[in-house]
């Protein structure tokens, strides 16, 4: 079994190469998310000087929607990849968010003060983190006495055929990895009361869960192929090393089945997240 650096490295690696997807796709996924960080935003009320942290940001969300709430305060951004840290510094800089500061470390070894910070948020990076309680209290660790922790995570893979349809055609051609049930995933934090747990269990208070629904909105099928296929980590890393056939013959599938979700001219995919927030 991979120690906790091991895994580190691994992820590392993976999200500096879909960080050119994911910044290609940007304003495709932030629309997805949209529902999601409003929630957040909703979860943890922030004041106009708050100091807040946002980990495992990626392109800047939802750090630089927060960053526009709170014009007198902080929003730092922290990722493992530096290449996902640069993208969310153009975003800052095209956005005018000038109290965003970023960076670079690991979710679970924070680099900085007890008490720091009063809100912090982890959107769609929870459920990759090797060890969920020791990252979690590291987390509550940085948060100010009455600070909130908000997160997200995705649940069912039944619920997000935004990516079971893609999933699924590459499956029919590409024998899959078995899936750990304890180890970083997509899906690891999927059961109900999972992060809850884990927020209690870290010593937050008032702690409450509710899904979301989300929807992936593509222009065509072809579209929505290119999307899945170079921003969901899981598709990627499936799909390195295939054959151009083999390929071809996945994105067809892929294309043929998720034109069943066309409507008013668009590709309409739905999917269900979990928030989570706490407060310390």
């Amino acid at each position: 079994m991979a120690n906790a650096e091991d895994v580190r490295d691994a992820q590392r690696a993976t999200w500096a190469g879909l960080a050119a997807g994911w910044e290609r796709w940007d304003p495709v996924i932030h629309d997805q998310l949209t529902p999601v960080t409003a929630v957040m935003l909703g979860h943890l009320d922030p004041a106009a000087d708050h100091r807040h942290l946002d980990i495992a940001t990626g392109t800047g969300e939802p750090g630089l929607t927060i960053a526009a709430r709170v014009p007198d305060g902080h929003v730092t951004l922290t990722d493992l990849a530096p290449e996902m840290l640069r993208v969310a510094e153009r975003r800052a800089v095209a956005r005018g968010c000038t109290n965003v500061s970023t960076r670079v470390c690991s979710a679970d070894d924070l680099p900085f003060d007890d008490a720091t910070f009063d809100g912090v948020t982890v959107r769609f990076g929870y459920m990759f983190l090797p060890d969920l309680a020791a990252a979690t209290a590291g987390f509550v660790r940085v948060l100010r006495p009455r600070g909130r922790l908000c997160s997200s995570v995705w649940i069912d893979p039944g619920a997000n055929p935004w990516t079971s349809v893609a999933l699924g055609a590459i499956a029919r051609e590409v024998e899959l990895p078995p899936t750990d049930p304890d180890g970083p995933g997509m899906f690891r934090c999927a059961a109900p009361g999972c992060v809850g747990s884990l927020f209690e269990e870290a010593g937050l208070h008032d702690v409450v869960e509710c899904d979301v629904d989300v929807e992936l909105v593509t222009r065509s099928p072809a579209e929505y192929w290119q999307v899945v296929s170079e921003h969901v980590s899981l598709a990627v890393a499936a799909l390195r090393g295939v054959d151009p056939a083999t390929r071809e013959r996945i994105r067809d599938v892929a294309m043929t089945e998720v034109s069943a979700y066309e409507r008013d001219g668009a590709i309409r995919v739905p999917g269900r997240a979990s928030c989570t927030v706490g407060r310390r």
